[in-house]
């Protein structure tokens, strides 16, 4: 089973003070018992980091770049994805869900993958199971 890591996910996961680190501890523990792959974009690699350096500092994205990114599956924007993701973006036409959200989900769909580790409740709206993951999700 293939996992999306959004930002929130990551972000909780890496922040002991996030009102939802616990959930994203045992999200994250959930996938490593089940042998989940996690797999996200460079978008979201650096909209993690950039949040993480604002608001925790750098040991912060140090932790990020050494214990979870070699842990993911990356996708690397180029061109092509940056196009699907834009014209994602105006077709919404709504300035409350970001571009990596528009290219979150053009990659899920792509991929076909239905569960995300997020707490972003954009996700849900487009169609995607997130939040606790239990044995009848996966």
């Amino acid at each position: 089973m293939i996992i999306f890591a959004d930002t929130s996910g990551l972000f909780a996961l890496l922040v002991q003070n996030d009102h939802m680190h616990i959930r994203a501890k045992q999200n994250f523990s959930y996938f490593a018992q089940h042998r989940a792959q996690l797999l996200t974009s460079s978008f979201v690699l650096v909209e993690t980091a950039a949040l993480l350096q604002q608001r925790v500092g750098l040991v912060a994205v140090h932790d990020f770049q050494s214990k979870i990114i070699p842990l993911l599956e990356i996708i690397w924007v180029n061109g092509d994805w940056y196009t699907r993701a834009i014209q994602r973006l105006f077709a919404f036409n709504n300035r409350n869900i970001s571009l990596v959200d528009c290219l979150s989900f053009e990659i899920m769909e792509s991929r076909e993958i239905t569960h995300a580790f997020s707490f972003d409740k954009h996700f849900p709206k487009n169609g995607f199971t997130i939040d606790t993951f239990h044995d009848q999700d996966l």
